[in-house]
């Protein structure tokens, strides 16, 4: 699963969704707070438009029907009264005079009458309306949704017999109500830009920049890659053209220089040749067989650079192998046997016959110096290993790095048959990074030498 969010495509397809998600909620956070301001302001203007048209129909009617008119007025959210004396003490414009003004034109007043304003904020409870029946104390509990917090007003309207009229009034916070159109249109939206939109460029993004990844690791195991295709962005099109560069530059200088190898050898082998005829002629025998020996030694070198340059040159295809099963034709192969100890199934992509020349390299290495050699192989996370042992002297550490050179030979008697052309670990080496992997050389604790040859574990997927 962390691979997973490893993924370019996966991170901002996964940030796309959390901006869209953010960005809704903020609009809804908005939308509910626009729409609660908005039904509390048209509440407020409703409340003092009802109490001015109220005022003025019991300062026109006659005394007997102002309780009918007062029952009539009375609703779930506003309560109406006469009385001799203001419910508000003193007016204190908490709302800027908004609903003073409100009334006073309603009423075509000018500032004679006296108009009082009280609000403050209550947070919970249901204004207590004891003159409501209990049916409609129920309907107003029920639309209210329980205690909610809101705003309430006390009016105090001065008439022309004297009396007071008191309006009481609350204006509820709108409960909260989930738009679930709004929800609907947000999956929507994201579903169109991220099918639509992102997933397509993310596509054409991705895509080419993992198929650069994979024809990296591909060159760097020595196969052959084909150029690239020029898709994409800009951008991706550029660091495409630009692989594309570096892969020509490279295949040609490794073709330049193992060509010139190959010549090199090829041509100095005349030369030898020329050198044998004239020793034999030699009198001396003493001297005609050192300079025979001398001539043999330098044809094996030149067999052995032709050998290396033949083997960089060619072009083996990859093969996907059981590794163990590998291992065991070449045991069975080998005139000198090796023991082998079975890991199990690990499965890898390598050129079997140029692995199989680097493995007989280093297997042939341990039997000659250190009397046997021992084969153990498996995999970690990352990595197929191969692992060869043996029981000989070891090698100095100082001198780990440096037999890989080549022509080096611990060996210092020049003698071909205990001390070889110094060529073996070289090329043993040179194959297997050309396959991305490599081989390192260490004493063991108990004795003899071992090499682990790695392989990567990816080259399974290509």
């Amino acid at each position: 699963m962390p691979r997973l969010f490893d993924s370019l495509r996966v991170q901002l397809v996964l940030l796309i969704i959390a901006a869209l998600a953010i960005a809704q909620a903020v609009s809804l956070w908005l939308f509910v707070d626009e729409r609660s301001l908005a039904v509390r302001a048209a509440l407020g203007f409703e409340a003092a438009g009802r109490a001015a048209n109220v005022a003025r129909l019991i300062e026109e009617a006659p005394a007997g029907l102002q309780p009918a008119i007062l029952r009539a007025a009375n609703s779930p959210l506003v309560r109406f009264d006469l009385s001799e004396v203001p419910t508000v003490n003193q007016d204190t414009h908490a709302d800027n005079g908004v609903v003073e003004t409100r009334v006073r034109s309603l009423l075509g007043q000018s500032r004679i009458r006296e108009i009082r304003v009280e609000l403050h904020k209550v947070e919970h409870g249901i204004m207590p309306m004891p003159h409501l029946t209990p049916e409609m104390t129920e309907m107003h509990l029920s639309m209210m949704r329980g205690d909610l917090s809101a705003i309430k007003m006390q009016l105090s309207i001065a008439l022309t017999n004297g009396q007071w009229l008191n309006v009481d009034t609350r204006f509820e916070r709108p409960p909260l109500q989930w738009p679930w159109v709004s929800f609907i249109s947000f999956g929507m939206t994201a579903a169109i830009i991220l099918v639509a939109v992102c997933w397509f460029l993310l596509t054409r993004l991705t895509g080419p920049l993992l198929r650069i990844s994979q024809a990296a690791d591909r060159l760097g195991r020595g196969e052959d890659v084909e150029s690239l295709p020029l898709i994409g962005p800009g951008e991706v099109r550029s660091l495409t053209r630009a692989f594309n560069r570096m892969q020509d530059r490279l295949t040609r200088f490794i073709a330049d220089r193992t060509q010139l190898l190959a010549a090199l050898g090829h041509d100095l082998r005349s030369p030898l040749t020329a050198l044998r005829v004239r020793a034999e002629m030699v009198e001396d025998e003493e001297s005609r067989e050192s300079l025979i020996a001398s001539i043999e030694e330098m044809q094996e070198m030149v067999d052995a650079t032709l050998a290396f340059a033949r083997g960089m040159a060619s072009a083996e295809s990859y093969e996907t192998v059981d590794l163990g099963t590998y291992l065991a034709r070449l045991q069975a192969d080998m005139i000198d046997s090796f023991t082998l100890e079975d890991d199990g199934t690990v499965i890898v992509r390598l050129r079997p016959r140029s692995l199989r020349r680097a493995l007989r390299n280093i297997i042939e290495n341990a039997q000659r110096y250190g009397g046997t050699a021992n084969v153990t192989f498996g995999r970690d996370a990352d990595h197929v290993f191969v692992i060869v042992t043996d029981n000989g002297p070891g090698i100095p550490d100082a001198e780990l790095e440096q037999v890989f050179e080549p022509f080096f030979r611990l060996e210092k008697s020049r003698s071909r048959v205990t001390g070889g052309t110094g060529l073996g670990l070289s090329i043993a080496r040179t194959i297997i990074r050309a396959h991305g992997g490599d081989v390192t050389l260490s004493n063991r604790t108990a004795g003899g030498l071992e090499a682990t040859l790695t392989l990567p574990l990816e080259a399974q997927s290509k």
